[in-house]
């Protein structure tokens, strides 16, 4: 008996950074006032900063030749450009969040985390409540605004971990719960644009 199995909806590709590249990342995120970028952004987090595009890009580069591959399985076209338009570093602490939010004028957005402390993770395996969120420290990725039908993935949450590496198209919908620890997570975050054949 033979069964085929449909693609359809976005592509959301996970992979994970080595320890010496997610060091290399670190050096580019400084909190320098000059480079603040919260007023092109969603997010309610006192410390968000561009840093070097071309820097990040020659770092992440290797890691996209598998993201390429998955691209073409997935949507059956080849990516034959693929441009960093900005990239720029979170600096998240207790209380902050995202709201549900999308990215525009790009067509692809990722994001990386360089460093998850240990006492987040605990926080979110002590959470006590419905887990649809995911729970504190949590990013969710919403596909449908259809709730009513029990045959539908309509959503995926992940509690990331330090090297997560996630790459989604722009328009789908996703946001980050607050937590309580007295801590700071690192991430990264780029937008993209693509030309396909």
């Amino acid at each position: 008996m033979t069964h085929t199995f449909y693609y359809s909806g976005p592509l959301l590709y996970h992979t994970e950074l080595n320890k010496k590249d997610l060091d290399n990342l670190k050096k580019l995120c400084l909190k320098n006032q000059k480079k603040d970028y919260r007023k092109n952004l969603a997010g309610h987090l006192n410390h968000e900063y561009t840093i070097d595009t071309e820097e990040f890009k020659n770092i992440i580069e290797k890691y996209l030749f598998e993201y390429y591959k998955a691209f073409e399985h997935w949507y059956d076209k080849k990516i034959y450009k693929f441009k960093t338009l900005v990239a720029w570093v979170n600096f998240m602490k207790a209380g902050d969040f995202n709201p549900p939010h999308i990215h525009t004028k790009c067509d692809f957005t990722c994001v990386l985390y360089l460093d998850v402390p240990k006492k987040l993770k605990d926080e979110n395996e002590k959470y006590v409540g419905s887990i649809k969120n995911g729970g504190p420290g949590s990013i969710s990725f919403i596909f449908s605004t259809n709730t009513s039908t029990s045959f539908e993935i309509s959503s995926k949450n992940y509690f990331p971990k330090t090297g997560d590496f996630f790459i989604f198209p722009a328009h789908l919908t996703h946001f980050v719960t607050p937590f309580k620890s007295k801590i700071e997570r690192i991430s990264i975050s780029a937008n993209f644009n693509i030309e396909t054949v």
